[in-house]
C-alpha cells in the first residue's frame, strides 16, 4: 500500500552462510602474523637475557654519563675483549665486595697520566672525553704516570671530582689497576631513565679500534616488532567483524511503496 514502507536486506556475498574468500584468507594470515609475533617477541627477549644483564648502579662515580641508581644493561664479554673507553662492570675484593661501574682509559703495556691541560694522556696522546662533567678535574684526581701491567686495566669515574677508582689503588698491588678476568659486562645502555645507549668514547679511536656495539638494538626491534605483529594480528577479527556490521547496516535499503 502507498502509506507503508519495507526495508529490505541485499545479501551479500552470494548468501548468508558463505564466507568470503578474503575473510578467510584474513584470518589466515592474522594467525600467521600472531604466530611470527610471538616467535619474534620470544625469541627477542630470550636473546637478550643470554647476552645481557641488568644493572642498578649504586653511586654517582659515573656522572653524568650514569647517575646513581639509574639502571643499565650490560652485555655479558669476556676480559680479554675489553678496549680502551669501555664502561665495564666488574668485581675486585681489594676495591668492594660488590659490582662496581668504570671506564677503561688504559690497558695492558699502556702508560696513563693525568692531567695535561685538565685533560687525561695514555701513550702520550692526549685524551679527547666528551663525556665527561663540565671544568677540569679536581686537584686531587692528578696522578704521575702509570704503567700498565700487561693482562691488567687502569679504570676511572667519569666524575673525576669525586671518585673512587684506580686513582685511589695506585699504592696497592698492580698500581691500582684491575685484572681483565675481573670483567663481567660491558654497559650499552641506560634503560631506566631511558637515556638510551652510552655515547661512543672517540676519543681513543687514534689508540686503536674500539668495541663494537652489542646487539642491544637488534633485540629490541625484535621485540618491538614482535608486539607490532601479534596486536595488529589479533585485531584482525574485532576490525572483520566491525567492517561485516557495517557493511550490513549499509546494506538495508528503505523501499516505499505507492
Amino acid at each position: 500500500m502507498g502509506g507503508e514502507s519495507t526495508t529490505r536486506t541485499v545479501p551479500r556475498g552470494g548468501g548468508a552462510n558463505r564466507n568470503p574468500v578474503g575473510s578467510r584468507t584474513g584470518h589466515r594470515l592474522s594467525n600467521i602474523a600472531v604466530a611470527l609475533g610471538l616467535v619474534l617477541f620470544l625469541g627477542g627477549f630470550a636473546w637478550g637475557a643470554v647476552v645481557y644483564r641488568p644493572y642498578t648502579v649504586p653511586t654517582g662515580s659515573m656522572a653524568p654519563t650514569i647517575d646513581v641508581g639509574d639502571r643499565v644493561v650490560a652485555q655479558r664479554i669476556d676480559g680479554a675483549d675489553v678496549r680502551r673507553g669501555d664502561v665495564v662492570v666488574f668485581k675486585d675484593a681489594n676495591w668492594a665486595d660488590a659490582p662496581m661501574v668504570k671506564r677503561v682509559v688504559a690497558v695492558g703495556g699502556d702508560t696513563v697520566s693525568c692531567c695535561q691541560q685538565g685533560r687525561l694522556r695514555v701513550n702520550g696522546k692526549v685524551i679527547e672525553e666528551p663525556y665527561l662533567p663540565a671544568g677540569a678535574p679536581a686537584e686531587d684526581s692528578d696522578f704521575q704516570t702509570v704503567t700498565v701491567p700487561e693482562g691488567r686495566l687502569f679504570l676511572l669515574g667519569d666524575e673525576r671530582h669525586n671518585s673512587v677508582d684506580s686513582t685511589a689503588h695506585i699504592a696497592d698491588a698492580a698500581a691500582g689497576t684491575v685484572a681483565r678476568g675481573a670483567v663481567d659486562a660491558r654497559v650499552d645502555a641506560v634503560v631506566w631513565p631511558m637515556d638510551g645507549m652510552l655515547e661512543r668514547p672517540t676519543g681513543f679511536e687514534t689508540l686503536g679500534a674500539l668495541s663494537s656495539p652489542g646487539p642491544l638494538r637488534t633485540v629490541v626491534a625484535l621485540v618491538i616488532a614482535g608486539v607490532v605483529l601479534i596486536l595488529g594480528g589479533a585485531a584482525y577479527g574485532p576490525v572483520a567483524k566491525w567492517r561485516g556490521a557495517s557493511r550490513t547496516r549499509s546494506g538495508a535499503e528503505p523501499t516505499g511503496g505507492r
